[in-house]
């Protein structure tokens, strides 16, 4: 069972690639970002260390963790945010390779994997990926994207899209890119599926 890395910046429209490679394929998708909410709930893994580091002003009446607060802090502190990181990261990773081995055991009909994040490769996941694949999208497109989607202005776009990997050093380490610039999805479409059949998917 392959296992197919997804990544790209934000805005590149990497949640259509995955909701096309589950719905037409049948892929199994794991995406970081999800299971790093998850383990940031009361009762996993993250959850206690988060809270005993940053104290009980990133609390809810519930006891929740308020991401939205947890974030203004660690935006506004590289040193707090490596420290949410160094929590974070790894425990993720660690999920995530687990939920990978059970899918593989109990599923095993399963066409193959797919696991997006959008720090696939800082974070090393090419040890777990048989291959990656890279995500484009123009900056224009990405923050017109934005704009609708998550009403970011321009410059809280641009600089977003400046804090992550350049576009050079996603092509340097990615096996395939797909260019997902365009409105007319057929035309993304039909090079996942020549990708996926070239390298051996499907």
């Amino acid at each position: 069972m392959k296992i197919l890395g997804i990544t790209g910046g934000v805005g590149a429209g990497k949640s259509t690639v995955l909701a096309y490679l589950a719905q037409r394929y049948g892929a199994y998708v794991i995406q970081a970002d999800e299971v790093g909410r998850l383990l940031q709930t009361p009762g996993h893994s993250c959850y206690e260390q988060i809270a005993a580091q940053f104290g009980p002003e990133i609390l809810g009446p519930d006891g929740a963790i308020l991401r939205d607060r947890l974030a203004a802090l660690v935006f506004a502190d590289a040193g707090l945010r490596e420290k949410l990181n160094a929590i974070v990261h790894p425990a993720v990773k660690a999920y995530i390779i687990e939920e990978i081995a059970l899918r593989q055991k109990q599923h095993p009909k399963t066409p193959f994997i797919v696991l997006e994040a959008a720090l696939l490769l800082e974070d090393h996941y090419d040890t777990v990926c048989d291959e990656i694949w890279y995500i484009y999208a123009s900056d224009a497109v990405r923050i017109r994207r934005l704009a609708l989607s998550r009403g970011y202005s321009a410059e809280k776009s641009g600089s977003i899209i400046a804090s992550q990997l350049p576009e050079a050093e996603y092509r340097r380490r990615c096996k395939t890119v797909i260019d997902n610039s365009s409105e007319f999805m057929e035309n993304t479409y039909e090079q996942i599926d020549k990708g996926l059949r070239e390298h051996g998917f499907l």
